[in-house]
């Protein structure tokens, strides 16, 4: 194991590159110098290539990790940082190859807020315009080519993550239309239309992790945080009441809301950590781990509409939750010391740790693991500040491993 673990960087450089060769991976149109390659960290006992991927001294995470923001071949992901020398746009949106860890700037935008990617590796984001509108831009992870796809009207700022429809058809992301911090909102585009509305309007929907389910792209996941409120001011004074967060998905484009049995009085507080399970119209989430769903009895769950949640996986502390493209496998963070980064199967709940993301969680989400698996199954993207501050790392998932998951 000693010998394993003390492979060199140069050695596992060459066998990646190797890999990729072999899968017949081409040519690409970004353009200009790429800035500096990763760093080879270790081998962990696992098996597991660790990388740090960011090496500038940035405010800079992995986006996060509801799905994967990757290309649709896993070639390239994206992660944002920001950068104080820049004026408007402060966020940088770095694409990287995976394996070479080249990276180039594929655009600036105000924030991470209303990032969405499609199935087929698709990045959206939102620019500030410099009368202060927001523009909402598409970017192709496969070659870099950038394109504007909507203005918002009225000055709507988008405040959650977005999300869009496989068809490309419809892009969503919480708001705030009216002023004084208590009602939000979720806002629909139509981008065939160029039309925007509002799809619902709620108190509690102050963190909606909105998501649309990746099939047919009709059904829209809202994150419920009951009893949340904020300051009159614009201070979050309490995320979560104790009624506790659940789940309820939309009809798009009529937005009639479908509660779903999870959270009290269904099961304990739902932790606000939720992903789609492929296009099976299954919803994967995490639920406080305490009492009937203690790590030992499965904290991991799959909720469908008009059904009782069942449990997806067990034995250890799920928190922030994502699952493949393919709805195969999800990928979770152990939310205890040293933060494992677990794979399992979202159909039998079998598991693995891929390896330890050993950060040390703060208030910053950038400090917390929010893994994912890459398209091809190959790589987990996390972040951890092991090194004293922030990063994002990429870790190769030892062989064999998928496959046992999936048998």
């Amino acid at each position: 194991m000693a010998a394993r673990r003390s492979v060199t960087r140069r050695a596992a450089l060459r066998r990646i590159l190797a890999g990729a060769a072999a899968a017949g991976v081409g040519r690409v149109a970004y353009c200009g110098e790429p800035a500096a390659h990763g760093v080879f960290v270790e081998r962990q006992p696992t098996g597991a290539d660790v990388w740090q991927v960011t090496t500038e001294e940035m405010s800079q995470s992995n986006i996060y990790c509801e799905v994967p923001y990757c290309s649709r071949d896993s070639r390239y992901f994206v992660y944002a940082r920001t950068n104080p020398n820049l004026k408007l746009n402060r966020t940088e949106f770095m694409a990287v190859e995976l394996g070479t860890w080249k990276q180039h700037r594929l655009d600036t935008a105000g924030s991470h807020s209303g990032c969405a990617i499609s199935p087929d590796g698709l990045f959206y984001y939102v620019k500030q315009a410099d009368d202060g509108g927001g523009v909402l831009m598409r970017a192709d992870l496969a070659d870099g080519t950038t394109a504007e796809v909507y203005r918002f009207q009225e000055r709507l700022v988008i405040r959650s993550l977005g999300t869009v429809t496989a068809d490309r058809r419809y892009y969503a992301g919480g708001t705030m239309v009216e002023p004084g911090w208590k009602t939000f909102d979720i806002a629909l585009v139509d981008l065939e239309k160029a039309e925007q509305t509002i799809l619902d309007r709620d108190p509690y929907i102050l963190n909606p992790h909105p998501q649309f389910e990746p099939g047919k792209g009709r059904t829209l996941m809202i994150q419920h945080n009951r009893g949340g409120e904020y300051s009159a001011d614009g201070k979050l004074e309490r995320l979560v009441g104790p009624e506790g967060a659940t789940l309820y998905v939309l009809s798009v484009p009529e937005g009639k809301r479908t509660e779903l049995q999870v959270g009290k009085p269904f099961t304990t507080p739902c932790t606000g950590h939720e992903a789609w399970i492929g296009d099976t119209e299954e919803m994967l989430l995490s639920v406080s781990a305490s009492g009937d769903f203690a790590p030992e009895k499965g904290n991991l769950l799959g909720v469908r509409v008009g059904e009782p949640a069942r449990v997806v996986g067990r034995g250890y502390r799920f928190n922030h939750v994502g699952v493949s493209r393919c709805g195969r496998l999800f990928c979770c963070d152990d939310w205890q010391q040293p933060f494992r980064i677990v794979i399992g199967s979202t159909k039998t709940g079998k598991a693995a740790v891929v390896c330890e993301s050993k950060t040390r969680p703060s208030r910053s989400q950038n400090t917390h693991p929010h893994a994912y698996l890459t398209p091809d199954l190959q790589w987990v993207v996390f972040n951890s500040n092991r090194s004293g501050a922030a990063h994002v790392y990429a870790a190769r998932v030892p062989e064999g491993v998928t496959r046992e998951l999936l048998s």
